[in-house]
């Protein structure tokens, strides 16, 4: 309701708005009069005159009032209370109007004789504005009828002009002398018997019908009926007035078509706010959002004309064309969109609604949800956020600002609260919107988020949110590198380019440490190997897992990438190659072992147990991964922990074609390096055997105590040399091996082996 403070009066207060409805009963009667006044009396009779005192010193009393009754701003639409500026404004629209029209001018005529000071009794005629006033807020009243009120309203407009025109076609019949009364409209005039001639004479609500009856029948007709002008004077007024007639015409013609279509602006606003209201009380809504409500929609109505549907008819093309001509000046000065590029702005703006908000309006609240960035065109706004420690941060929103844009871009809920402090234009952007440009031009976010960061305007703003922005920028820079590595595994080299001329580092990696090229190569597109070569990402680098692109490639047989890597120098890199190799040919992986070998990995790699591949291959019996290896230069002679060599596990396989192709292959060896021989022989005497001097088939009883040798080159030193530890007199001994078989060469005892020393008597007994 309505509120004082001190002696200046709200506009809403209900005693004023008594007030104003009082002072309009006195404009409607001083509208009325004062033509009448002007032509019927020379001086208002006595109780006419007192009667007119009574309604000046209400316009007087009204006058001061003004003077103390608050304002609406109409550019921040909040209530003005200081008093200079209300007398100021006053001063400038009304006072002088409202000030004169208080004079008693028909009694400063009197007195003083100047007939032009009677003239000034049409300054009343401003009070007329007042009745329209009313009838424009009747017209937003949904309590009153709507048909009704147009209705009265235009028989009033129609009643006033004929009253006002039949006042003056009296007044210039009055203008004559009465020796030339004759000459004049009523003068002359002779209805049936009824003459008018000495028409002064006749009783006032006679003259009054007659000038009516002339004015409405003028109105009505081409302006020459029973009654018509006879003098220049009326001839002039009457051609005026037709004309006039024929704007009043179309006016009234105009409204009452206006009425049965239903199409007018203020009876869409009046259906609208009924449903509103019914909502609301259907609801039960609060008086306070009850206001907020109704001021909002009749925001919306005042503004009409720069609501998006004005445009809805017109092309979309056009559309954005007009979108940018209007807010692109407000978007390039937004300190948000710092070095952004044009054509990311020109789609930010097209897509942008415009919006007003009152006075007291909050439009965001601290810790809610945002899914709206607004820009501030035209008004103020505040921003209060309370921190952590209840400290409370107050910060003015002018032109060119922001708000929502933190909360939008980091994902956060809203830092601060936005309350309007004046009027608002605002532009809105759907946070949908936003986000699906964004997508489109990643080097722009990216600017975005540097600049709430840099910015000194955001500086106040982003303080106690700094972590949660650091923390989206980084989140955001392992999903865009997540994005560049997808497109890399897609090979969608469209994107892939796209998101680097972005700004997308393709030297990022994965939480694995996976870089664009390792998903490339592992997947063979040649293409987008090619082009992230070129960007500079490093061939060489080495993921969690250990492997560098180039593995990636050999692994998963991509044999041209994999070219193409080495002859960009990339390199295998490989940690542990000898288990990588051995597991690959106990797999019978034969294409990686192609490949790493043709790609610099060392054939003679060895695992933790001192084996190489040759010796697993060897040992499983697979011959051609043992060509592989031979061919690759795979020494048959190297030892493992147990001085095992690959030839000997060849033997142990029992494979006739894989011992042929070792045997070919020591020889081979023996003959391009001769010193291995002696470095093998070196290798295994360090390998040593238990001799026993029994068969190993003997009983119990005829076991005796062994000894136990270093392994010498030969099979016959290894027996001599036990034959003087055992003291053995016979000259044909043997070595056999636990199983009875005759051992006839050192490189067939392993380490730690049980051999028995016996001689041919010995085995004829044995039998």
């Amino acid at each position: 309701g309505g509120f004082l403070r001190g002696l200046v009066i709200h506009p809403d207060n209900k005693l004023y708005r008594s007030w104003t409805r009082f002072i309009v009963g006195w404009a409607v009667y001083s509208s009325f009069l004062t033509p009448f006044e002007f032509a019927f009396f020379m001086g208002l009779p006595r109780k006419l005159f007192f009667l007119d005192i009574v309604g000046q010193v209400a316009f007087l009393i009204d006058i001061v009032l003004k003077f103390l009754v608050a304002y609406r701003d109409p550019d921040t639409y909040r209530i003005v209370y200081n008093p200079t500026s209300i007398a100021l404004r006053y001063c400038k629209s009304s006072f002088i109007f409202d000030l004169l029209g208080c004079f008693p001018w028909d009694a400063i005529y009197k007195v003083s004789g100047h007939k032009e000071l009677r003239y000034l009794l049409w300054i009343r005629l401003t009070r007329v504005l007042k009745v329209r006033e009313f009838f424009t807020d009747l017209e937003k009243d949904i309590r009153v009828n709507y048909l009704f009120t147009r209705i009265v309203k235009l028989i009033v407009v129609e009643l006033y002009c004929t009253h006002t025109a039949a006042c003056i076609f009296y007044y210039l019949a009055t203008t004559l002398p009465e020796s030339m009364e004759g000459y004049t409209w009523i003068g002359s005039l002779q209805l049936g018997d009824y003459s008018y001639s000495h028409f002064r004479e006749i009783d006032l609500a006679t003259r009054y019908v007659t000038s009516m009856y002339f004015a409405v029948v003028t109105m009505t007709t081409v302006g020459y009926g029973d009654i018509h002008a006879v003098n220049v004077r009326e001839m002039i007024f009457v051609m005026i007035y037709v004309s006039f007639d024929m704007v009043l015409g179309a006016y009234l013609i105009g409204n009452m078509t206006a009425m049965i279509v239903k199409g007018s602006a203020t009876e869409r606003f009046r259906d609208k706010m009924k449903e509103v209201i019914r909502y609301m009380n259907r609801n039960r809504l609060g008086k306070d959002i009850r206001e907020q409500i109704k001021g909002h929609l009749r925001l919306q109505y005042e503004s009409s004309c720069t609501e998006a549907s004005v445009l809805r008819d017109i092309p979309v093309s056009i559309r954005a064309k007009i979108s940018q001509t209007l807010y692109m000046p407000y978007i390039e000065k937004t300190p948000l969109f710092k070095g952004c590029s044009e054509e990311f702005l020109q789609q930010i703006v097209i897509r942008l609604q415009e919006e007003f908000f009152l006075p007291e309006e909050v439009i965001l609240e601290q810790g809610s949800a945002v899914d709206q960035l607004y820009f501030v065109c035209q008004g103020a706004l505040e921003g209060v956020g309370i921190g952590e420690d209840g400290q409370e941060t107050i910060l003015m929103l002018e032109q060119g600002n922001s708000f929502g844009e933190i909360a939008i871009l980091c994902n956060i809920p809203q830092p601060y609260t936005v309350r309007v402090c004046e009027l608002c234009r605002l532009l809105r952007l759907d946070k949908e919107s936003f986000a699906h440009i964004l997508e489109i031009y990643f080097a722009d976010g990216r600017k975005l988020l540097s600049n709430l960061t840099e910015s000194n305007e955001y500086g106040k703003r982003v303080k106690h949110v700094e972590s949660d922005i650091t923390f989206h920028i980084g989140k955001q820079e392992e999903e865009l590198t997540l994005r560049v590595n997808n497109a890399a595994f897609y090979g969608d080299l469209h994107q892939l380019t796209g998101l680097i001329r972005a700004g997308a580092n393709p030297k990022n990696t994965d939480y694995d440490g996976r870089s664009p090229l390792h998903l490339a190569a592992s997947k063979g597109y040649e293409d987008v190997v090619h082009f992230l070569i070129h960007e500079g990402t490093d061939i060489n680098l080495t993921d969690k897992f250990g492997n560098t692109p180039l593995l990636e490639a050999v692994k998963q047989g991509h044999e041209r990438v994999a070219t193409l890597l080495f002859s960009k120098g990339a390199k295998l890199n490989l940690e542990n190659a000898g288990s990588h190799l051995c597991i690959a040919v106990s797999k019978g992986d034969s294409d990686f072992i192609r490949g790493a070998l043709a790609y610099g990995s060392d054939p003679d790699s060895k695992d933790y147990d001192h084996r190489t591949p040759l010796h697993i291959a060897a040992a499983e019996g697979f011959y051609i991964m043992a060509k592989l290896l031979v061919d690759a230069g795979a020494s048959v002679l190297a030892t493992d922990r147990r001085g095992t060599t690959p030839l000997d596990e060849g033997h142990k396989s029992g494979s006739k074609p894989l011992i042929m192709l070792l045997e070919q292959a020591k020889a081979d060896e023996l003959s391009k390096f001769p010193t291995r021989g002696e470095e093998v022989r070196d290798k295994m005497h360090t390998r040593r055997c238990s001799v026993f001097p029994y068969h190993p088939w003997d009983t119990d009883a005829k076991r005796k105590e062994g000894v136990m040798l270093w392994i010498p080159h030969t099979i016959n030193e290894l027996i001599r040399s036990a034959q003087e530890k055992l003291g053995l007199s016979s000259s044909c001994l043997r070595l056999l091996c636990q199983d009875g078989a005759t051992v006839q060469d050192v490189d067939m005892v392993n380490d730690g082996q049980k051999l028995y020393l016996v001689g041919d008597k010995d085995m004829g007994d044995s039998e």
